[in-house]
């Protein structure tokens, strides 16, 4: 099989988590995916099982004579967001893609290469993208795919190896899943997730993130007899924002830029909630933008009343370069690993969290490398074949400098 139809057959089962749900997984339909990768699984020769909080985990035995080797692992995750996922998925496949702006089916989206300028380096290799009404699934099922295939590659061709490590995770858009990973199933020394963009990404760098929520009390009356009395919640709300960095948004960042990104307003005069995500990879400014929060907090009780504003943050995922820091080889590895597959190598950070940053930190050394695929998230997610092909390349390669260690 295809590295592509592994795609193909993978994105049409639609496997939305679901971050408001209390159950492990967050929704059952991850199961469905879940049933097809056991069963794939053994009949690639691993063994293979799945628990009952939907974890895939699949043993490849080491070659005889390999046995001592260090033992790698490989993560993909099977949930995708739950955003522009109501209806049916139906992928789209184009063939000597001609590098330009390219309608999504009759959906009235456009891929344009102002948005990804990326796309006109891939002119002449075939596009799969959605039909521009659901999310496409790239992130994860081409992680889940390559992996998948790079076992293929491994068996058809009797490559000599060490003992390999599959996981396929549910919740990790929900930041949840990495919480229920069993060590001991998996049994691997390092890892690497696939769950990055481009081929020939390698990523150990993330960001520091934690939740946000300003909860505000106003006091409402008649607009009539408002005067020196009401407090206005929204409005308060409103000034929160105004309060922080104009600019120092996702819309205007990129790189090791850190970010405020406001998720939501919700409220009337009376009662209202302001919700934001904050990021940076550097601890300091991390903390520093913690403060800035803290501060408008102390401010604004200041201006209408000691808890009127109430803040409460909640911290999500550190910056896994502290743990990969000690063990660089992993990146030297991959970075090897795309020069036997010739492909260019990414060395860049991460402007989220994967599930490796929360494996790191729980022991298991897990930097993070490209499938192929770009515009996460939304209709606009695509990914060509040839980049697959590459991504599986590259940990055919790395499986092999791993051997001849």
């Amino acid at each position: 099989m295809k590295v592509e139809e592994r795609l193909l057959s993978y994105v049409k089962i639609k496997t939305p988590c679901n971050e408001n749900a209390e159950t492990v997984p967050t929704t059952q339909c991850q199961f469905d995916l879940a049933d097809v990768l056991v069963q794939e699984l053994k009949e690639l020769g691993a063994r293979a099982e799945l628990d009952d909080k939907c974890f895939v985990y699949g043993i490849i035995p080491a070659t005889e004579g390999y046995e001592e080797k260090k033992k790698i692992g490989f993560i993909a995750h099977m949930d995708t967001v739950a955003e522009f996922c109501d209806g049916e998925i139906n992928p789209v496949c184009t063939p000597d893609y001609n590098g330009e702006d390219f309608p999504l089916g009759t959906s009235g989206r456009v891929l344009s290469t102002k948005d990804f300028p990326h796309l006109k380096k891939c002119k002449g290799r075939t596009l799969i993208t959605s039909d521009g009404n659901t999310i496409l699934g790239v992130d994860d099922k081409a992680g889940i795919a390559e992996i998948m295939q790079m076992i293929e590659i491994l068996r058809d061709k009797n490559i000599p190896h060490g003992q390999i490590s599959v996981a396929f995770t549910p919740d990790e858009e929900c930041g949840s899943g990495a919480a229920h990973f069993d060590f001991d199933k998996f049994d691997a020394d390092v890892a690497y997730t696939l769950d990055g963009d481009g081929e020939g990404e390698i990523q150990y760098q993330n960001f520091n993130a934690c939740e946000a929520k300003f909860v505000i009390q106003g006091k409402n009356v008649h607009p009539g007899s408002a005067k020196d009395i009401m407090i206005n919640a929204v409005l308060i709300a409103a000034d929160i924002n105004h309060m922080l960095p104009r600019y120092e948004t996702p819309r205007h960042t990129e790189a090791y830029e850190g970010f405020y990104h406001l998720l939501s307003i919700h409220g009337d005069e009376g009662h209202a909630t302001a919700e934001y995500i904050v990021r940076d990879h550097d601890e300091h400014s991390f903390q520093a933008r913690k403060n800035t929060l803290r501060h408008i907090e102390k401010s604004l009780n200041e201006i209408w009343g000691q808890g009127t504003v109430v803040l409460e943050l909640k911290d999500e995922y550190q910056n896994m370069e502290c743990i990969i820091r000690d063990h660089m080889y992993l990146i030297e590895h991959a970075e090897k690993a795309c020069e036997a597959a010739g492909v260019q190598k990414d060395i860049s950070p991460i402007r989220g969290g994967t599930d490796g940053c929360k494996l790191s930190f729980k022991g298991l050394p897990c930097p993070n490398l490209g499938t192929g695929g770009h515009g996460y998230h939304g209709p606009m997610e695509h990914v060509t074949v040839e980049g697959m092909e590459d991504a599986v390349n590259i940990i055919v390669e790395l499986v092999k400098i791993f051997a001849n260690e």
